[in-house]
């Protein structure tokens, strides 16, 4: 019910932060390749972020 009281955890925020990279990168797909290369390069640091605390956490 109050769910904007709650925080969030790490992975979660990685993964928004994940998501949010990969789509700007696909906008950017469009107009500047060199801007959109970079943030997938973004994305996929955070993506080994996540790996590593998945691997922690199991």
């Amino acid at each position: 019910m109050f769910n904007f009281f709650k925080k969030k955890s790490p992975l979660q925020k990685l993964n928004d932060t994940y998501k949010k990279l990969l789509d700007d990168a696909h906008k950017l797909s469009k107009v500047n390749r060199k801007m959109s290369d970079e943030k997938y390069a973004e994305a996929d640091q955070v993506f080994k972020e996540i790996e590593k605390l998945v691997s922690k956490l199991n």
